[in-house]
């Protein structure tokens, strides 16, 4: 059900921007086959134990959310897409960097665990 309301989303956005939104959301869903697709905040997003993240199309760049805190090496590389508030901006004009979005979708997927993980040992 859930993959409907995102596929919806991808197919209700400017055609030349679609195989983009779809190369995304293949990319995400590679790097995190476990995570459930939904949409939030009226945009696809990536749940396992909490939001891995979400991702939304704007007029002019594809937003990636929540901020992301990783590494410094990512975060270096992250700096030139950072926009208000720490969260991504991946500008339309420029080619889109699918090999860093599945970077940062592994992080958050051990983020995540280790979250999980912790929670477990407090109890």
């Amino acid at each position: 059900m859930n993959q409907h309301a995102v596929h919806a989303y991808i197919a209700s956005s400017p055609a030349p921007v679609r195989p983009i939104l779809q190369k995304i959301r293949q990319t995400i869903r590679a790097a995190a086959p476990d995570a459930e697709e939904i949409i939030s905040y009226r945009m696809p997003a990536y749940r396992l134990n909490g939001i891995l993240l979400f991702f939304g199309l704007f007029k002019e760049h594809i937003g990636i959310y929540p901020p992301i805190s990783g590494p410094p090496g990512l975060m270096k590389e992250l700096a030139k897409y950072s926009g208000p508030k720490g969260n991504l901006k991946f500008p339309l004009d420029r080619p889109m960097p699918y090999a860093l979005i599945r970077k940062i979708v592994k992080l958050r997927v051990r983020q995540d665990l280790e979250r999980a993980a912790n929670k477990k040992k407090k109890k």
